[in-house]
């Protein structure tokens, strides 16, 4: 796939370019899978999330040092490597000089959760950046570029298709589908939304979770195609238990337990942050009931609920405001 040039405004001198990106919320499932040529590959599918994300603005400033970019607010080194990288691409795209500017991020999206906040920042900067020259990237070369910016991404630039991602190679391993099963998501925070240092966790793979792994992809395919929200929801909670080996939240047996008393048909947790959810069956007759017990049960046992939502055509009205917006850099994902 080639990028799409904007001819009208073509690597306009001084141009500002804008971009957005949304985040989403953790995992439906995160581990090892064989790829194509049968090799051990960390791969993700992500919970696609609506309404918090990133945007960026990036201004061009012609004759200026490509590596000059400037970046508001500080600290947003991962985004800020992605600018360059970008301005590096399209010039070479477009055969001209490649030059600095000045880029500023805003959004409303909680870092360090594991709902993809520096993906996000870096997809929204690689967009304006392009914009700015006059240029679409394609998917492919978004998640190039986000990975050698911060190390591993989410698929946020390939939209809210089911993706089996492989987010240290940026690249899509598996279309499962066009959407996920209808699911009702009751968010809450564990850990009291301290980040999640990934890059301190073991990473070995074993012969046992490659059969396991391939397992519950096997059964997500069938989700996806049959459309099983109850599917989903056992696919997602054997994921996050199988998580548990290494992340330990203490408060997952109370999550899981919740769950099994509010008819709720599982969980799910980012595998590189403190966000969790309770996945609920959109069609099930006790959604309101089991979503009421459910945001109370959570608040007697001191979980901060954020906010409900679903994938479904009609949102649920019920939400709450994040617990958690300090904006600091979050770990990197495994």
């Amino acid at each position: 796939m080639t990028s799409v040039t904007r001819p009208s405004e073509t690597a306009a001198p001084g141009r500002a370019g804008t971009g957005h990106a949304a985040c989403h919320h953790g995992e439906i499932i995160q581990g090892v899978f064989l790829d194509e040529r049968r090799r051990p590959v960390h791969a993700l599918v992500t919970l696609p999330m609506n309404g918090p994300g990133s945007a960026a603005r990036f201004a061009r400033r012609p004759g200026s040092p490509p590596d000059e970019v400037t970046v508001e607010p500080d600290g947003r080194t991962k985004a800020r490597t992605a600018a360059v990288l970008t301005v590096r691409e399209c010039a070479a795209r477009l055969g001209a000089q490649p030059c600095g500017g000045e880029l500023a991020l805003t959004g409303d999206l909680p870092v360090g959760l594991g709902m993809g906040s520096s993906t996000s920042d870096v997809i929204a900067t690689i967009r304006a950046v392009a914009d700015a020259w006059g240029l679409l990237l394609p998917p492919d070369t978004v998640a190039r570029i986000a990975v050698r910016a911060e190390g591993a991404s989410d698929p946020l630039m390939y939209g809210s298709r089911p993706l089996l991602f492989a987010q240290r190679e940026g690249r899509v391993l598996e279309v499962l589908g066009d959407a996920l099963p209808p699911v009702v998501v009751v968010g809450c925070v564990l850990g009291q939304g301290a980040p999640v240092d990934t890059l301190s966790l073991p990473t070995r793979v074993h012969h046992d979770d490659l059969a396991a792994y391939g397992h519950l992809l096997r059964m997500l395919r069938r989700a996806v195609r049959d459309t099983d929200t109850v599917l989903l929801g056992r696919v997602s909670t054997a994921s996050a238990r199988m998580c548990q080996r290494v992340l330990q939240h203490e408060e997952f047996p109370v999550l899981t337990g919740i769950a099994d008393r509010t008819g709720a048909v599982g969980v799910q947790i980012a595998h590189s942050g403190n966000v969790a959810g309770i996945l609920y069956d959109p069609r099930s007759p006790a959604l309101r009931r089991g979503l009421r017990h459910c945001t109370r049960a959570l608040q007697r046992e001191g979980i901060a609920p954020t906010r409900t939502f679903t994938l479904s055509a009609s949102p649920i009205s019920e939400e709450f405001p994040w617990t958690t917006t300090s904006r600091k850099p979050s770990a990197a994902r495994t």
